[in-house]
């Protein structure tokens, strides 16, 4: 069902026989899986195939496919090496900082604040984990928890170290991301971090999206895949951030 919702992504109906042609199903199989997502209001089924739904959306983290997965482990894995027992650590939300969350599940007395429901419903069933979730306004597309109301309750916190996810880094705008009231709250997160720690892969590196997180002096580390462009990562390190390519 995934690959119907991509595909609606793009743009454009889809029909029936093309998509039990491209997926290798039967015509029986799509029209199932249709019945079903329009039952989630994802989308609207048409004559012989179906549209995306008539107001504007963005297609919800859970459906879509995560790109450079391989990319975004890797980074996940050295980035959950730098916490250390007893840490109190923010998770903005994002898929990498979302793979940064699965690799710290099996670790001891930590304390993890995230703004992201996707990464709150993981850890929440960890007894050996202390979590705590902003409070918010939820965006269907993102998990992201945003808003007055998640720069208040992080007001009262103090945080070792921060993990970020960002859709763009450059030393010309610093960290950016395409929501410019998730890049508040996010702001207000790294604000309360001893420590801040960006984590993206190569293809955020040195991209400028709508909105500011943050400066680029603001961040400590940037942890990326060696897939990177050299002379950005050079710029960046020029411009005093830590940069470790795995």
């Amino acid at each position: 069902m995934s690959g119907i919702l991509e595909r609606l992504a793009d743009g454009g109906p889809v029909g029936v026989s093309e998509l039990a042609k491209e997926f290798g199903v039967a015509t029986a199989t799509i029209r199932r899986d249709l019945a079903l997502l329009e039952e989630q209001r994802l989308l609207v089924r048409t004559h012989g195939g179906a549209v995306t739904q008539a107001v504007s959306y963005e297609l919800p983290l859970r459906y879509k496919g995560v790109r450079h997965a391989d990319e975004k482990r890797r980074i996940a894995r050295h980035a959950a090496a730098l916490v250390r027992e007893g840490m109190a650590i923010g998770l903005t939300g994002g898929t990498t900082t979302t793979e940064v969350a699965r690799a710290l599940v099996d670790r001891q007395r930590l304390t993890v604040v995230t703004n992201a429901l996707n990464i709150a419903a993981e850890l929440a069933v960890r007894p050996n984990l202390k979590l705590v979730v902003t409070g918010g306004v939820a965006r269907s597309n993102s998990y992201e928890l945003s808003g007055p109301m998640t720069e208040a309750s992080l007001m009262t916190l103090n945080l070792d170290l921060t993990f970020v996810g960002v859709d763009g880094i450059s030393t010309k705008a610093g960290c950016t991301t395409h929501q410019d009231v998730e890049a508040h709250s996010n702001g207000a997160m790294i604000r309360r971090s001893s420590h801040v720690v960006v984590v993206a892969d190569s293809s955020k590196i040195g991209r400028v999206a709508f909105a500011r997180i943050c400066e680029l002096s603001e961040v400590d580390e940037l942890v990326t895949d060696s897939g990177a462009h050299p002379e950005v990562v050079r710029e960046l390190e020029a411009a005093g951030l830590r940069v470790s390519l795995v």
